[in-house]
């Protein structure tokens, strides 16, 4: 699309004409002159006649070329479609427990129980998933933490080695300070302002280094966990003999820690007991740590030097013409 980036330029237009028109108001007046010689006058006159045909090619050329500078002056620009701009988002790493533990099947769907794993495989990887702009990476952590995937804006790699992940790889117990240790390794170096984790675990640190210590470094870091526990309250299971009796799958839960962790970051602690509530803590983060919004520019492309260029043109062949003409009436003069 071309637009005038100063079209008041064109208000130009007309000032040649009036510079024309009072100079033609002050040199209308002269006095009448008598003539007597009248072969020489019909000679005058055909010359006369000449030049004024020369004079509307000249003043035809005049006002063309005056157009090309106003219409150059007024700054003539190509603008073109939108184009997205790629926009720099968070440094997020999901820290996601993988201990033995996280195969119970407490996590109750539509009357049927899956795994907690599962669960959280399903509800991470649509996350994952609409996190455009971020860069994204995975830490597993069981008995010992490790990095899985590094920050990536591959979000489809993330999500393949989240499903690939299974319970019991990282060991049996639930080091989660050495999860937060690790994550605060990756992202010291990372802006200040995108620094996130979100931890998620069904149990209580039971390896490595102290879950508080590693908060406080965290929090030094400027970087903010966000803590979900997750697990039912309740399960019914039947005995051996078929009687029924409900128990508490999640009693190792150590809320109280995960609650201090996010606290002491500038983070905030969510419960999850079935694949409903664990989905709306993810919509929840969305909200927290929101996808940067789409930004978009219009590439533009000056034109300025056409007109111009036209106007140089138009001038260089009214010069030419003018040199050519008086070559040309000379030399009828001489031969005359």
């Amino acid at each position: 699309m071309l637009e005038w980036i100063w079209p008041l330029a064109f208000l130009l237009l007309p000032l040649p004409l009036l510079v024309w028109l009072l100079d033609r108001s002050r040199t209308s007046a002269r006095p009448a002159l008598r003539y007597p010689l009248f072969p020489q006058l019909v000679r005058i006159q055909g010359e006369t006649s000449k030049r004024r045909g020369r004079s509307w090619l000249r003043a035809i050329s005049a006002i063309l070329i005056w157009s090309c500078l106003v219409a150059g002056l007024a700054r003539p620009t190509w603008i073109g479609d939108p184009v997205p701009v790629p926009q720099a988002g968070r440094d997020l790493l999901l820290a996601v427990d993988i201990s033995q533990s996280m195969r119970e099947d407490d996590m109750q769907i539509r009357g049927s129980y899956v795994t907690r794993v599962d669960a959280v495989k399903a509800v991470v990887s649509e996350f994952v998933q609409r996190r455009e702009g971020d860069r994204v990476g995975l830490i597993l952590f069981g008995q010992q933490g490790y990095l899985q995937t590094p920050l990536t804006f591959d979000r489809d790699t993330v999500e393949t080695q989240l499903l690939e992940a299974q319970p019991g790889f990282a060991g049996n117990a639930t080091a989660i300070g050495d999860a937060i240790g690790l994550a605060v390794k990756r992202l010291r170096d990372r802006p200040t302002e995108s620094r996130v984790v979100i931890l998620l675990t069904d149990g209580a640190n039971t390896a490595g280094t102290d879950p508080a210590e590693g908060a406080r470094v965290a929090a030094e870091a400027g970087i903010r966990i966000h803590t979900v526990g997750v697990g039912a309250d309740s399960k019914v299971i039947r005995g051996f003999l078929g009687q029924a009796r409900q128990i508490n799958p999640s009693a190792d839960l150590d809320e109280s820690t995960l609650m201090q962790i996010a606290e002491t970051t500038g983070g905030q602690y969510f419960r999850a007991r079935n694949p409903e509530e664990l989905e709306d803590i993810y919509q929840v983060l969305d909200q927290l740590e929101p996808v940067p919004e789409d930004v978009t520019f219009r590439p533009q492309k000056s034109l300025f030097h056409l007109p111009l260029t036209l106007a140089i043109a138009l001038f260089l062949s009214w010069a030419l013409l003018g040199i050519a003409g008086n070559w040309v009436t000379r030399l009828r003069t001489r031969m005359a």
